[in-house]
């Protein structure tokens, strides 16, 4: 076959045939140099190490640092070129340090590989992505906490099915999603706690020969002690996967919390209203405000659980050690990881932002007999009523208001008593929104007492 024919098979794109398609697909710079701070701080513990077990100088040790540090400036300055003929950050920076400072280059890479250098690289950056998670979702509890704590009474109909269910308040429902926030913060931290170990050192899978510290290293690098097996801790993905996971439950939160307010801002229900800040008009409505930031923040978990199916795709089938098929790991965690970020901030912002219409909340909450368990429970309690008979009663009682066209607190005492003769006007104290929330005392109940001790709980927890 001729080179032209060849030429013509890759296509138009790869003008100089099979070598161009494996550049393509083995260069991983355009992506990989995101973690070059990292890199420069691997590299810089291994070189003081090296240095400090006497297997390089201290003379060449002290250039490589300065080097590595020149290389830093020039990336964050933007003055660095990076060349896909060199494949990687690895190369890259490898390549230019020997431009700066000569043959003592050559020494920084004694006793490790490309296999332990990647992976020392991604934990790090692994481990501070979900440090800033873990402050992000801080920061999206403290908003919660406020608002709750402002709406520790506002009164507002709980929902089962997405239908009215029973009267609660609004801080009770911000409380919801801080008990899954704080889930979330959780497994960020179990997830440092796991993957805060270090694995350079491990060279490419077998270890090395090299007198090498690498509990000297893992203190440099802030980890809490190195990988105890050389061949895991070059394929392990782990930590990137414990990431996504966590990545994917928080956006699901998000998720849920955007849909609610999605609906809740419609004219329909009118619980809330966002500024201009956070919501877009029509090009052809003009009466339309849209809550384009909640409705983003709904879509973001597909990309965001996306990866992570993506991720375990990749892993699943790969035999220890290294497999280049790794290298697809890096793209799925730094757009999960922007995603995220973006999507916890634009949450706190909405609702730090977020107007609340107490009114319309109160309005619905004593639509759609709400008070029925109240009315079922006061049977049981005060007439001894066994509760499958009351619920039995209170159902004979709804259809009744239901059929009258009016709410269970409006009912007349002799409509009541024609169900039971027993029943008194004291009834009538359980049958209001505010009577049912003010009775909801059991613990984690949504009474208003309750409500301001969790918030009190919760400030406790995020101050220590």
């Amino acid at each position: 076959m001729s080179e032209k024919t060849s030429n013509e098979m890759w296509g138009g794109r790869f003008s100089s045939g099979p070598a161009a398609i494996m550049e393509e697909i083995n260069a991983s710079i355009e992506f990989d140099k995101r973690l070059y701070a990292e890199d420069i701080a691997g590299s810089k513990a291994h070189a003081t190490m090296l240095a400090q077990r006497g297997i390089i100088s201290d003379e060449d040790a002290a250039a490589i640092s300065q080097g590595l540090d020149r290389i830093e400036r020039e990336i964050a300055e933007e003055t660095f070129t990076f060349s896909r003929e060199r494949e990687d950050i690895h190369m890259n920076v490898e390549a230019r340090l020997a431009e700066l400072i000569g043959p003592a280059a050559g020494r920084l890479h004694t006793a490790r590989s490309r296999n332990d250098q990647v992976a020392v690289d991604f934990r790090l950056f692994v481990k501070k992505t979900l440090q800033q998670t873990d402050a992000a979702l801080t920061a999206l509890l403290a908003a919660l906490l406020d608002k709750a704590e402002i709406h520790a009474e506002t009164v507002m109909p709980g929902f089962t099915h997405l239908q009215s269910a029973q009267p609660v308040t609004y801080g009770h429902h911000c409380l919801a999603y801080v008990e899954m926030f704080a889930r979330d913060r959780s497994r960020c931290r179990d997830a440092i706690e796991r993957l805060d170990e270090c694995p350079l050192g491990a060279a490419a899978l077998a270890g090395t020969g090299f007198s090498i510290d690498r509990h000297a290293t893992a203190t440099a690098l802030g980890f809490r002690e190195p990988t105890r097996n050389s061949i895991d801790s070059v394929s392990d993905r782990d930590f990137a996967l414990e990431f996504l996971a966590v990545a994917s439950i928080a956006a699901t939160h998000l998720s849920r919390m955007a849909e609610e307010i999605v609906i809740w801002s419609t004219p329909q229900f009118r619980f809330v209203r966002l500024s201009d800040s956070f919501s877009t008009g029509s090009s052809i409505m003009p009466q339309k405000k849209n809550p384009d930031a909640a409705e983003l923040v709904r879509a973001k978990v597909g990309r965001i659980s996306g990866a992570l199916v993506s991720l375990l795709t990749v892993m699943k089938g790969l035999p220890l050690a290294y497999s280049k098929d790794m290298q697809e790991d890096k793209e799925q965690v730094f757009d999960a990881a922007d995603t995220l970020a973006l999507a916890l901030a634009a949450m706190t912002g909405m609702i730090t932002d977020m107007t609340i219409n107490d009114d319309a909340m109160r309005a619905a909450a004593g639509a759609g007999f709400s008070t029925a368990t109240d009315l079922a429970d006061w049977l049981v309690r005060e007439l001894k009523m066994p509760f499958r008979e009351a619920h039995h009663v209170t159902g004979r009682a709804v259809a009744l208001a239901e059929e009258a066209g009016i709410g269970l607190e409006a009912l007349p005492l002799d409509v009541l008593q024609g169900l039971d003769k027993r029943i008194t006007s004291a009834v009538y104290a359980v049958l209001s929104v505010d009577a049912s929330v003010r009775s909801r005392t059991s613990f984690g109940g949504t009474a208003p007492e309750n409500v301001t001790r969790q918030i009190a709980y919760w400030r406790g927890r995020l101050g220590s």
